[in-house]
């Protein structure tokens, strides 16, 4: 080998050996190799834990299909009523109720007149013909003052005679004068405790109706303002307490007051519904002689100059 050979080998080796130390020198600033995660396929296939199962959630049982009428009941009740609804349904039922004892209460005065004797019907429409023949006779009264009082010669005169006159008979109405003329005496018998105020006042409201002129109750005058009212075992009237027997004195027409009380369903039968006894007595000389203190009212006063 040729010293050309020699030289070119040993070169070759210090290449190399340059080339292990440039190499061992690179690895060693280097950084640590980082391990690579493995790919996404693997990483699927590794065992996955099982999942718990889902238990569906209990559906409500819708029950049977509703017709239509539950439907409609369903829709019905409970109500949903607003106050208005409930404001106008109270005046209904008020009107109603009303109605109905109206009905009731005629459909009772029809039975009882329906149910009446023939006498009984005449007695009742000789009654009305006399009421109506006692407001003619006021009325052509009434004309008969005002033709003697437009046709006096001394009208002055006449009209003190009828003030006079009038003023008796306002004296009879208010009580305030004693009273005398034919009528009738009622006697009202209640042993068993049971005849209240509001049947006596009952009797008053005939008797006046059929044309009474002065009552007098047990020494008590019975005037416009008069009230009856229960008082234990008795009745108060005005205050002044009566006790059975009842004794009514009126004056007035006997033919119109009698028959006034003996009305079917009137005052007569429904006292002795009670079992009180009733007595009437008719008299051509009834004196009411219980009076009553004038009083001047408080408020009203004459409009005439």
């Amino acid at each position: 080998m040729s010293d050309h050979d020699e030289k070119t080998a040993e070169d070759r080796g210090d290449t190399r050996d340059g080339d292990g130390e440039s190499g061992n020198r690179l690895r060693e600033e280097l950084p640590q190799e980082v391990p690579v995660a493995p790919p996404a396929a693997e990483a699927e296939e590794a065992p996955k834990e099982p999942e718990p199962e889902q238990v569906p959630e209990p559906q409500p049982d819708p029950g049977p299909r509703l017709t239509g009428r539950q439907r409609l009941v369903q829709g019905l009740w409970p109500p949903r009523v607003t106050r208005a609804q409930l404001i106008v349904a109270v005046l209904l039922f008020g009107l109603g109720f009303g109605l109905a004892v109206q009905v009731a209460s005629n459909s009772d005065s029809d039975s009882a007149l329906r149910g009446a004797r023939q006498e009984d019907l005449v007695r009742i429409l000789d009654e009305l013909d006399d009421r109506t023949q006692r407001l003619e006779d006021e009325k052509r009264g009434l004309e008969q003052q005002r033709d003697e009082l437009e046709n006096s010669s001394d009208q002055a005169e006449e009209a003190r005679k009828q003030t006079i006159e009038k003023e008796r008979q306002l004296g009879i109405l208010a009580g305030t004068v004693a009273a005398q003329g034919p009528g009738i005496t009622m006697t009202v018998v209640d042993t068993k405790g049971t005849v209240e105020a509001d049947m006596l006042l009952d009797a008053i409201q005939e008797l006046r109706a059929a044309g009474a002129e002065a009552i007098q109750v047990n020494g008590v005058r019975v005037v416009a303002g008069t009230y009856f009212a229960d008082s234990g075992k008795g009745v108060s009237v005005d205050g002044n307490k009566i006790n059975a027997p009842y004794r009514f004195k009126v004056i007035g027409k006997p033919q119109d007051l009698e028959p006034a009380l003996n009305i079917p369903g009137g005052v007569v039968q429904t006292l002795e519904k009670e079992q009180a006894t009733v007595t009437i007595e008719r008299s051509t000389d009834i004196v009411v002689d219980a009076l009553r203190a004038a009083k001047r009212p408080d408020y009203a006063r004459s409009s005439s100059q």
